[in-house]
């Protein structure tokens, strides 16, 4: 796995041992990325449920100003500091504007620490997305007060179907057999 494009291109990118973490396929990634296009160049970004911190690190080496990962699993965490270290090597910056905080997603320190952002990731873990899923969207309505154009992408299941009431899936990318990514805003 490496980071796919943008300045810190070909980066490897470590990840957990184990099954606690699925990392987006670099074609996924791709395609998401492809489709934000300009709106990457000084955003603000989260990466809820970062795993290796891919999404986040994507978003970084093609022109992200700043951002915070959000993960609770200390070899999960781990791998995101070290793939960090490693981009802004890279890019040649330091980790200023940049944050790892490692902890449950719905941990009231989220809410504290986490910096405002106008694009987040979310990539939760999908045997749990029945229970997460409401409370998720409750989560990014907290975490989205204040940025009205804030975009979403969320990788869930490829057949998965979903609505949230406020919020509108405009995008998705991927087949019914794999993972997607829905592109949603506030309604």
């Amino acid at each position: 796995m490496r980071i796919s494009g943008g300045a810190a291109r070909g980066i490897p990118l470590h990840v957990p041992p184990g099954d606690e973490v699925r990392p987006s396929t670099d074609s996924l990634r791709q395609a998401v990325f492809s489709s934000l296009g300009a709106r990457i160049p000084d955003s603000r970004f989260l990466d809820l449920f970062a795993g290796s911190g891919a999404f986040g690190l994507e978003a970084l080496s093609r022109g992200a100003a700043s951002g915070a990962w959000v993960e609770q699993h200390p070899k999960a965490v781990a791998c995101v500091r070290r793939n960090l270290t490693a981009v802004c090597k890279s890019l040649g910056r330091d980790e200023t504007g940049l944050s790892v905080l490692a902890c449950d997603v719905f941990a009231e320190r989220v809410v504290a620490e986490a910096p405002p952002a106008d694009l987040i990731f979310a990539d939760p873990p999908f045997p749990d997305y029945p229970a997460i899923l409401p409370r998720l969207f409750e989560r990014l309505d907290v975490l989205t007060r204040g940025q009205p154009d804030a975009l979403i992408v969320l990788k869930l299941p490829g057949n998965l179907e979903f609505s949230v009431p406020g919020w509108t899936c405009f995008k998705r990318l991927g087949s019914s057999h794999q993972p997607s990514a829905a592109f949603i805003r506030r309604s």
